[in-house]
């Protein structure tokens, strides 16, 4: 058995929780999953028992604690280096981790007024400004980078990595809101949502029963 522990929260909600998860799923890392319910009564003293941050993710290996989804990500990178979930080109390598740094610190609007909610579809919501920026933008990445490596696979950067566990969660925003894509964006959202991991999650947040009004 792995001696990786992965802690999660809801998977109908918690898009910073799927990175990781879908990640090592798709790399074939065996872990065990320990899902909390975010929303539920002292939800946070069982957060706290796993992590000093209180938040999901919660990587843990052996007697080492990480915490945050791009961070578990690079652990993983390092731990399992194999499994290359970085390009293997340097200057690749560094657009890749441009991409995800910027999802991982960006695009407030998107998140804050398109909750991740993988069990329902919303279509029509009215959007700011600021939103449909940050909606152009995802799009004009995942239309770049798609131009670049197309020829290589039907990921970011061709095969599977960090970028697009990064971005797995905005795939699924897009999804439950109608946001209507161009170009290659269209065929990399669906190469997204066909990954039998991603599959897995949903199906996964389907059985939840927990429900939060907030992002319904």
């Amino acid at each position: 058995m792995s001696n990786l522990v992965l802690v999660i929260g809801n998977k109908a909600y918690s898009s910073w929780s799927l990175r990781p998860w879908l990640l090592m799923k798709q790399a074939g890392i065996p872990f065990e999953e320990i899902r909390l319910s975010l929303y539920a009564e002292g939800a946070k003293q069982q957060l706290l028992k796993h992590s000093a941050a209180g938040k999901v993710p919660v990587l843990k290996d052996g007697d080492l604690t990480v915490w945050d989804s791009l961070a578990i990500c690079e652990y993983l990178a390092e731990r399992y280096p194999e499994k290359q979930l970085w390009p293997a080109q340097p200057a690749t390598r560094a657009r890749a981790r441009s991409i995800s740094a910027e999802m991982h610190s960006g695009f407030t609007h998107l998140r804050s007024q398109m909750p991740m909610n993988v069990r329902r579809e919303i279509p029509g919501r009215a959007r700011t400004p600021e939103v449909a920026a940050d909606v152009a933008r995802v799009e004009t990445i995942w239309n770049e980078c798609r131009s670049r490596h197309g020829a290589d696979g039907p990921f970011l950067f061709g095969a599977f990595c960090i970028a697009d566990a990064m971005y797995a969660p905005v795939a699924s925003r897009f999804r439950t809101y109608g946001v209507a894509l161009a170009g290659a964006a269209v065929q990399y959202a669906a190469a997204i949502h066909a990954l039998p991991a991603m599959r897995e999650w949903v199906a996964g947040a389907h059985a939840e029963a927990e429900v939060n009004p907030q992002y319904e």
